[in-house]
């Protein structure tokens, strides 16, 4: 794919300007105007990527406004938004802001149960929905409801999902108003009155534990966030304004999820980048060579599979690449362990560097910069592998409460990976006296929608109470040790972090999920998924059925699966050692509702489905 040639854009000081912004449309509209023809928004149709520049996205955005208030949006009005990552998403997302509206994210993964909750919640006066598969669950929850009845098709919807509902199709909506396309920009500008404080979207978390809540995060909340990130981003990655193609970003994660969001859209539009949309997992290889983002925003378990994949290529190939994967592994363990190379060593470093670095980094697209990990914790052992072929990888912390980041690695500081890096700019962070970690600053949400009782719970004083536990070091890096609500309390009284052990377990070849569990009992007892290649090649071998499910009830088979179990084991204190495992038949995904849209276990539902099983392995 060829990336266009752009003319170079004169250097400004990001993070400042993003600071004297009163809201995010405002922000958009002078990024439009800044950058005119040069692209914005990329997806791929029929095989080939398709993009839109800022000044068509502006005027989308200043026709669908018009539009949505043509058909009785008024200001404060929720508008629920359902699709997949694409340039409409974006696109409807300022479009209801610029209407004066408030933005309601729902997750495609969505049941038709889900989307009524979110509906009743809110209180939504209309949706957007981006296809008739997705609607197939959201449009029975829409007729149920009490207040919304207009629907907007980004593509065309059914005719028998129209039912009573006033349903709009995007296309012909935004091309009626091509004759008042100056009064619309005109107005898109008189209309962006929103301040800092005013209420931007609502976004309902994504439930590890009970229903989800409407989080209430307000303009200045997601602009805090891409400031402190931009000043980062400027400070670390070597920005150049003059570059000719300018950065560029791979939308990957649910924009549904506070941390995409602001970070794989609102961070990009404020910095003036171009976002291109992936066309999901089983493409995500494929379109990040082709794409050659700058910068990408992941989950911690996307950097599970990859590292798996890779090592075992390197595995593959064997001989000299072998021998240069531990080379690199070996320097990478020793400077995070803080130590320095010795002139040998350097040398050495040079010499990976042309090498196996060199040609991993080109199936990375041969331009990244970094790699931003947050959602859930990044295992030390995973970030080193990371840093071992060149590719830097930055965890940061936050939680949707939080706009949703509060702090991250920096790239220039020595990395410590085990960290998730000091704060971001003008966010202040405090441990309480039972080591919950306390935040407070413009990040800071107004509280959850409609549920004053939960708000009271985590706000107090000004400080938010994230719920997790941690402490910071004498670097001013914050460490995460658990969340609170997870910490298994054995029936000693001794306090066991699950997601270390959790993280540890899923570091071997045989293990590719699980989930440790223990509370009030003597020791610890889980349930593992196994890594399907390994189980496929473990049951050729052995003459055994391809089938998990089978494999799973196989004595010997479960032997296995132990024997890397107890490797973990020899590397645990006793109260972390992990005595028993069920194997699971299948693996934990969003379908079967065992993880969440960002890829974090679900305890209450994994406990509800395998609780019975796993009570009885302390009974045997």
């Amino acid at each position: 794919m060829s990336i266009p040639k752009l003319p170079p854009l004169r250097p400004a000081k990001m993070s400042a300007r993003i600071d004297g912004w009163p809201n995010l449309v405002t922000m958009f509209l002078d990024r439009a105007d800044e950058h005119g023809e040069r692209p914005m928004l990329s997806r791929k149709v029929e095989g080939a990527w398709r993009t839109q520049t800022w000044a068509e996205c502006r005027d989308i955005v200043a026709s669908l406004s018009a539009a949505l208030i043509d058909l009785g949006i008024v200001k404060g009005d929720r508008v629920v938004l359902v699709s997949e990552n694409r340039p409409e998403w974006c696109l409807a997302d300022l479009a209801i802001m610029a209407a004066g509206a408030i933005t309601v994210p729902a997750y495609t993964t969505n049941t038709q149960a889900d989307h009524a909750h979110i509906l009743g919640n809110s209180g939504a006066r209309a949706v957007i929905v981006s296809n008739s598969k997705l609607a197939a669950s959201l449009l029975p929850a829409v007729a149920e409801s009490e207040n919304c009845r207009i629907v907007v098709g980004i593509d065309h919807l059914k005719d028998s999902q129209r039912s009573t509902l006033e349903v709009h199709q995007w296309a012909k909506i935004v091309d009626a108003r091509s004759d008042t396309l100056v009064a619309d920009r005109r107005g898109l500008r008189e209309r962006a009155t929103m301040q800092r404080h005013d209420l931007a979207c609502v976004i309902y978390t994504s439930g590890t534990g009970g229903a989800p809540r409407g989080v209430r995060q307000h303009h200045g909340a997601i602009m805090r966030n891409i400031a402190g990130a931009n000043a980062v981003i400027e400070q670390d990655f070597f920005i150049n304004p003059g570059d000719p193609v300018g950065e560029l970003f791979l939308s990957f994660l649910p924009l549904s999820h506070a941390y995409e969001h602001t970070a794989g859209q609102y961070m990009p539009i404020g910095m003036g980048g171009q976002i291109y949309y992936a066309e999901g997992l089983e493409k995500l290889a494929a379109n990040i060579e082709e794409v050659g983002p700058s910068f990408m925003v992941v989950v911690p378990r996307l950097f599970e599979v990859l590292r798996t994949r890779i090592a075992k290529q390197i595995e593959k190939q064997g001989g000299v690449a072998v021998t240069l994967l531990n080379q690199a592994l070996r320097l990478a363990r020793k400077e995070a362990r803080g130590e320095s190379l010795n002139f040998v060593e350097r040398g050495l470093d040079a010499v990976l560097e042309r090498t196996i670095r060199k040609s991993i980094r080109a199936k990375f697209g041969g331009r990244l910069k970094g790699l931003v990990a947050g959602g859930a914790p990044l295992n030390p052992e995973v970030g080193v592998f990371f840093a071992a072929i060149g590719i830097a990888i930055l965890q940061g912390y936050g939680q949707t409460e939080a706009g949703p980041v509060i702090s991250c690695n920096r790239p220039r500081a020595r990395l410590k990976m085990h960290t998730v890096g000091p704060p971001l700019g003008q966010v202040e962070v405090r441990i309480a006296g039972d080591g919950e970690i306390m935040v407070r600053g413009e990040l800071v949400m107004d509280g959850y929608w409609m549920n004053d009782a939960e708000s009271h719970k985590v706000l107090q004083d000004g400080w938010l109470l994230t719920g997790d536990i941690g402490h910071i070091d004498a670097d001013g890096h914050l460490v995460i040790t658990d969340r609170k609500k997870d910490i298994i309390v054995n029936d000693k009284g001794d306090n066991v972090a699950p997601q270390r052990v959790e993280g540890m377990l899923t570091l071997q070849d045989e293990i590719s999920q699980a989930m440790v569990y223990g509370d009030k009992r003597p020791y610890l007892v889980g349930v593992v998924v196994p890594e399907v290649e390994w189980a496929m090649c473990w049951a050729r071998d052995k003459g055994m059925p391809g089938d998990l499910k089978k494999l799973a009830q196989e004595p010997e088979f479960h032997r296995a699966v132990m024997a890397a179990v107890d490797r973990v084991n020899g590397r645990l204190a006793v109260t972390e050692k992990v005595r028993r495992v069920i194997v699971a038949g299948e693996a934990f995904t969003t379908d079967n509702q065992q993880m969440t849209p960002s890829l974090k276990i679900r305890r209450h539902v994994l406990k509800q489905v395998y609780g019975a099983r796993l009570d009885k392995l302390y009974a045997s």
